[in-house]
């Protein structure tokens, strides 16, 4: 599970009815004056890499070591992040200026902006102390993040974009106050953002505590970028590791749907730090809309037996979820697909025993079902995972792509592609965290096998066919 770094909470009472509370809140903003560019030179450290390529990888496979300094960690954002421009030719990445703080919620760092038709060259986008939560504008035209100045309950946060072309900064927003209907500071920001399909909307999570309490309350905030404005739409103790991921469809209705994640039993210490991420039957997997309505769930989960990751993502542009969820007492790690369905207030948090869920394994065809990160291009069709492995669990890591037809009951088909050597510990930047381009051509992951977090790709492979 992807982790948030939280400093700090207060305490308040859950709701007796187990449902999250929902309030909206109005925030003030303002415009900031357009600021200079990032004097950035070109980073050239592309290496060939077919060392890489094991017996059993596709023949005709090429692999690139996309960031090669020794002295800088870098990493993807995350899978389910968006970071490509739509024509595929450019992504944003992360660098980390200090190699034994890159896990740490100070940890310094800088977003970078990749060219992959230009032999995988890359420039730095920003500099600024505390940036954090970046998403690219899916007209590819912006890359949008949030700088958080943050200490539980005070300090403030910012959002700004950056024009990927121009290089030019924009300051959209900044807040200092309290959000209004909450009467409390939103602090120790998340490390993603997410944006809706039109452009239109931002939304980031965020601890709501005052640094004196036990398990604090956390919140989801709603940005609309043309009013400069912010709204507090969900908020609840759990919600301490969102995953928050608007809709990619383009649908009108739909492109206002965010998936959330629930982390149930999760248990926060006085200065904010996640001591259990999750306990008992674990989390959970929901969506709300960005008004803060239609609160709806998924069938994954939670009945004893099976248990979700807490690694989930829209199947691209689709209207379906698709999560990986662990089976108790076995060695398999399934994947399976549904869409949300309301439930009654006291069965909303019952997972797979929800009346009404849907559900498919779509690895159902696999030897030996294990998905650990994964992602969808924007047809939903095409598909890349790592795997947990088996034998030393992460010692056997792989990575492969699949094929998914875009019909009922359907069935995953895998291909192998490569081993990527990484150690898969405890930092977050060690794992692969393997996703692809939009048109499917390029997979990036991360990999430690030279002794840092660095960022590879993937070239000249075929998905299954269907």
């Amino acid at each position: 599970m992807l982790t948030n770094f939280a400093l700090s909470n207060c305490q308040r009472p859950a709701p007796r009815d187990g449902r999250p509370r929902l309030r909206s809140a109005r925030l003030a903003g303002y415009r900031g004056l357009m600021e200079s560019r990032v004097n950035t030179p070109v980073y050239r450290q592309r290496r060939e890499r077919p060392d890489l390529l094991g017996e059993q990888s596709p023949e005709g496979m090429r692999v690139t070591q996309v960031s090669a300094k020794a002295e800088h960690p870098h990493s993807n954002i995350y899978m389910e992040a968006r970071v490509f421009t739509p024509d595929s030719r450019r992504f944003v990445f992360q660098r980390f200026l200090d190699p034994a703080d890159i896990d740490a919620r100070s940890s310094r760092r800088e977003y970078l902006l990749c060219d992959v038709e230009d032999g995988y060259s890359f420039i730095q986008l920003t500099d600024e102390e505390g940036a954090i939560g970046p998403s690219v504008s899916p007209d590819g035209r912006y890359l949008y993040y949030f700088i958080d100045r943050t200490v539980a309950g005070g300090g403030w946060w910012a959002i700004k974009r950056v024009d990927l072309d121009s290089l030019q900064r924009e300051t959209l927003a900044q807040f200092e106050r309290p959000l209004p209907e909450a009467g409390r500071h939103l602090s120790n920001l998340y490390v993603l953002s997410s944006i809706s399909s039109d452009g239109a909307r931002l939304c980031m999570s965020g601890y709501l505590g005052d640094g004196r309490s036990h398990n604090a309350p956390w919140g989801l905030v709603v940005f609309d970028i043309e009013r400069a404005a912010a709204s507090l739409i969900l908020e609840g103790q759990s919600f301490c590791n969102t995953h928050h991921q608007y809709s990619r469809s383009r649908d009108p209705e739909e492109s206002h749907d965010i998936l959330v994640q629930d982390n149930h039993g999760c248990d926060i210490d006085e200065l904010g730090n996640i001591v259990t991420l999750a306990g008992g039957k674990g989390a959970d997997v929901h969506v709300i809309r960005d008004d803060g309505s239609d609160f709806r769930c998924y069938g994954f989960g939670r009945d004893g037996v099976e248990r979700c990751q807490g690694h989930q993502a829209w199947r691209g542009e689709q209207a379906s979820v698709v999560a990986s969820v662990a089976i108790a007492g076995e060695e398999r790690y399934p994947l399976l697909e549904g869409r949300p369905v309301r439930a009654e207030p006291g069965t909303m948090h019952h997972g797979r025993l929800i009346a009404g869920a849907t559900r498919n394994r779509i690895s159902r065809s696999m030897d030996r079902e294990d998905s650990c990160h994964f992602a969808f291009d924007p047809s939903g069709t095409r598909f890349v995972s790592d795997t947990f492995g088996y034998r030393g669990r992460n010692a056997e890591c792989v990575i492969y792509v699949g094929t998914l037809p875009d019909e009922p009951d359907a069935v995953l088909q895998t291909r192998y592609l490569l081993h990527p050597r990484t150690s898969f510990g405890r930092s977050q930047h060690t794992h692969p965290h393997p996703f692809q381009s939009p048109d499917g051509n390029v997979v990036l992951f991360n990999s430690d096998e030279s002794g840092l977090p660095q960022i590879y790709a993937v070239e000249g492979f075929e998905y299954p066919e269907r």
